[in-house]
């Protein structure tokens, strides 16, 4: 996958809500994501970690949440990321973070973000939701 750009950045905000709801979903493995975070230029990193944030936040993140996601990303629990998303409330300023962080960072929110939103596909939404991105339809694997 390639950066994708446009006069307000929606393309590239699109993919990225893509991107982060396979992972979250196990349509595509975490790996695979942090591979593609990676290649992300400093800023676009910055963009992401800020809109997974706020997509960790939508979610009602809890501090249980924030524990499982992070033994879930495979990131040290003693690392920056791990700290502050296990916080009560959990820190959002991960796009502060130095940038040897931000994969880190990335693995995390991504992770807490799953757990959550795998709790709210199970309770809140269960039979009933309308919300396009908890109904993913199964990729087919790219060349």
């Amino acid at each position: 996958m390639t950066e994708t750009s446009s006069a307000g950045g929606g393309s590239f905000r699109r993919e990225t809500e893509r991107v982060v709801n396979e992972i979250a979903q196990e349509l595509r493995s975490l790996d695979d994501g942090a591979a593609w975070f990676s290649n992300l230029s400093p800023a676009r990193r910055q963009e992401v970690l800020r809109d997974i944030a706020g997509y960790a936040m939508q979610a009602h993140i809890t501090a249980a949440d924030g524990r499982a996601g992070v033994t879930r990303s495979g990131v040290k629990p003693t690392a920056d990321p791990s700290v502050m998303i296990c916080m009560d409330p959990p820190r959002y300023g991960f796009a502060h973070l130095a940038a040897d962080e931000h994969v880190n960072a990335f693995r995390v929110l991504v992770s807490v973000f799953a757990v959550a939103g795998t709790r709210r596909r199970q309770t809140y939404c269960k039979g009933t939701c309308g919300h396009t991105w908890h109904h993913l339809p199964t990729l087919a694997k790219e060349p």
